[in-house]
């Protein structure tokens, strides 16, 4: 993948030097109290995205920004940096993802004067996304000369099939053109974003404010590595995939 990716950087105008991937790791979760460092198949939750990240062959740095002493602590021990902690109010169930990725990318300009060429945003809630995605995602956006890439996987329950139930307990199609469907076989695909991998140069992502672009690439996953833990069912289900795999 490094030979595939170093090649593709020589065959397009953006010369990529610098990839850093931001690991974003808050304390707080109603859900799942300390999820992020809570062991899963042997080792924190964190340290399998910091792992990925740390084997990628196209990352150069990786940070964690978190607003919690225990999961800084706990991404020093398997290798991340953490330069500085991220403030209480970008750590918020409301935060939106780009905000605390934007101030980690000014934090480090400001601190440092590093700018990195681009920024791989990462969620420890994803321990099935592999180093071999991450470059698999980086090459995607070299290649396609994308403003963005994000990760995503077929929908398991599709949207045309969908019901609403009214006031009077009635079902409705939840889109309208629901009735011409009439096998699964011919149904549309679609897909939704997994939450495991977000790049972009840093000049979008900070132009733009996130990766929401009119050329942002699909870097398309399957549903055994798209895993984003949320609830205590998705928690289990990851760690039997994961000691399935290592």
């Amino acid at each position: 993948m490094l030979r595939r990716v170093e090649s593709l950087y020589k065959t397009r105008i953006l010369v990529v030097k610098q990839i850093l991937a931001v690991i974003l790791a808050r304390g707080g979760s109603k859900e799942l109290p300390g999820k992020n460092i809570a062991a899963i198949a042997g080792k924190p939750l964190i340290a399998w995205t910091i792992e990925a990240a740390l084997g990628s062959e196209s990352v150069t740095r990786t940070i964690v920004s978190t607003d919690d002493v225990d999961i800084a602590e706990t991404a020093k021990l398997y290798g991340a940096e953490v330069p500085f902690l991220r403030p209480s109010e970008l750590a918020e169930d409301g935060t939106p993802g780009s905000l605390p990725v934007l101030q980690a990318v000014s934090g480090l300009d400001e601190r440092e004067a590093y700018r990195p060429d681009l920024v791989v945003t990462l969620q420890p809630t994803s321990p099935l996304r592999g180093a071999d995605d991450i470059d698999a995602a980086v090459a995607l956006l070299i290649e396609r000369s994308a403003d963005a890439v994000v990760s995503v996987t077929a929908v398991q329950q599709h949207p045309l099939w969908m019901k609403t139930i009214d006031a009077q307990g009635w079902v409705h199609d939840f889109v309208g053109q629901a009735k011409s469907v009439g096998a699964r076989q011919e149904l549309p695909p679609i897909f939704a974003p997994n939450g495991a991998i977000y790049i972009a140069p840093r000049n979008v992502l900070l132009s733009r404010g996130g990766w929401d672009t009119q050329r942002t690439a699909a870097y398309i996953m399957p549903f055994e590595r798209s895993i984003d833990i949320n609830t205590a069912q998705d928690f289990a289900i990851a760690e039997l995939f994961l000691r399935k795999v290592n």
